[in-house]
């Protein structure tokens, strides 16, 4: 793979395109697949540069190539001076790095170099295969910690201060934390909770009975369906072939579907007014809004258009501009949603082959001081009823703080960065260097 020019065209031939795929763990291409032309051939000279011309001074983006598997594509800030404490910045869904760009600058003005990538199946970064019948396994938890410890290591660290995770970024910063705290010295969960591994039967064999499975969400489902009206658990629906369509070929145009779905989860839909849910059932789960818990017959496509806010509120978002919402349009339509969407597939749920992997580190917990960040208005801190409790209370042993900030919904560091960092640096500052 020529690496010269890092930002300007990267090409792949056939066989180094099929090395990439070995050593990212991705199958061969069959017959009848379509490549990953567009994203692992993209030239991205042709291609406005990333961010559209809003990227905050001090902040840059560069590819690093080599890095299981991929060549990663990275914004980061804070590198001019050698020899600082590395920061990872975990997007979520869907998200890109440049999700982070209002804190970046803060980070890196207290004395750290600060990293965030788009996260693979995301943006710019290269070398998954991004059909829905590809090998899940390389979105799996343990190869996304791995992507986490390479990139780390590319850059010339042995170690990170702090690793944070946003949404879908959450279960990859917790799980890096939980399984090498030597690498990840804290860890910043934010808006997704950590309920830590599942756990193993134990004393079985001296007559303890065995744990009560957790509700899955085909069962919820099921339950669901028998709502009036029926409804549906969204990230069953995110793992359907037909989501990515859907979304990417929005009938109100991919940019109105971002402003919209943003809209909805933020701080400025009136309707969020999140509080903890009893159990797992249809009955508490129908409290939340229909974005999580999907009116049967609609597709996020339809559900997103009915939350569009109006003109007058668009013009006047401080905290996402149309240039802003534009960057995410360009670049998943450009990608596509598939390869985001693999998280849902192999990374949540009840799928087996992932929880066998996680049951590796039953037992096991955040032994490194770690925090939680969410916004008030955002339901994705209960949308798993339980889940912040046993986070605080078992998963996480060092948990110096749980935030909840005013005036910030689901997008927690876009909607409120100020505070955000306000809540970032300190914790950093206290135990990053530990």
């Amino acid at each position: 793979m020529a690496n010269q020019k890092r930002n300007e065209t990267i090409r792949l031939s056939r066989r180094a395109f099929l090395g990439t795929a070995v050593a990212a763990g991705t199958m061969a291409i069959l017959p009848g697949r379509r490549a990953q032309g567009a994203v692992v051939q993209t030239d991205f000279s042709k291609l406005a540069p990333y961010g559209h011309g809003t990227l905050p001074a001090g902040v840059r983006s560069r590819h690093i190539p080599g890095v299981n598997g991929m060549t990663v594509h990275i914004l980061e800030a804070g590198y001019e001076t050698p020899g600082r404490p590395a920061v990872l910045l975990l997007h979520g869904f869907p998200e890109l790095a440049y999700s982070w760009r209002k804190v970046m600058p803060t980070l890196a003005g207290a004395g750290y170099h600060v990293i965030a990538p788009d996260q693979r199946g995301y943006g710019r970064t290269l070398g998954w295969d991004d059909s829905y019948d590809a090998d899940p396994e390389p979105f799996r938890i343990l190869n996304m910690t791995r992507d986490a410890i390479a990139l780390v290591f590319a850059l010339g660290h042995r170690s990170v201060a702090m690793i944070a995770g946003h949404d879908a970024g959450a279960p990859v910063a917790s799980w890096s934390a939980l399984i090498r705290p030597d690498i990840f010295r804290s860890v910043t969960i934010m808006s997704s909770p950590f309920e830590g591994p599942p756990s193993l039967p134990f004393d079985t064999a001296n007559g303890a009975p065995p744990p009560r499975p957790a509700v899955n969400d085909d069962e919820l489902d099921a339950e669901l369906a028998r709502l009036n009206p029926p409804r549906k658990y969204y990230q069953n629906y995110q793992r359907t072939r037909g989501a990515n369509d859907d979304m990417l070929h929005a009938p109100q145009g991919l940019h109105a579907f971002f402003r919209a779905y943003y809209f909805c989860k933020s701080a400025d839909y009136k309707g969020n007014n999140p509080h903890p849910l009893k159990a797992r059932t249809a009955a508490e789960m129908a409290q939340i809004p229909n974005y999580y818990v999907m009116e049967r017959d609609k597709g996020m496509a339809a559900t997103a258009a009915s939350f569009m806010p109006p003109a007058d509120y668009i013009a006047k978002c401080k905290w996402l501009t149309e240039a802003e919402v534009e960057v995410y349009a360009a670049e998943f339509g450009r990608t596509g949603f598939t390869g985001a969407l693999q998280g849902y597939r192999v990374r949540r749920g009840s799928n087996p082959q992932s929880i066998s992997e996680m049951l590796t580190f039953s037992g096991r917990t955040i032994d490194v001081p770690s925090q939680f960040i969410g916004g008030k208005s955002d339901w994705g801190v209960y949308q798993t009823p339980g889940a912040a409790d046993r986070m605080r209370n078992t998963a996480c042993k060092q948990m110096a703080g749980f935030h909840l900030v005013d005036g910030a919904g689901h997008w927690v560091q876009q909607e409120q960065p100020e505070l955000v960092s306000e809540l970032l640096v300190p914790f950093l500052r206290k135990y990053g260097n530990a």
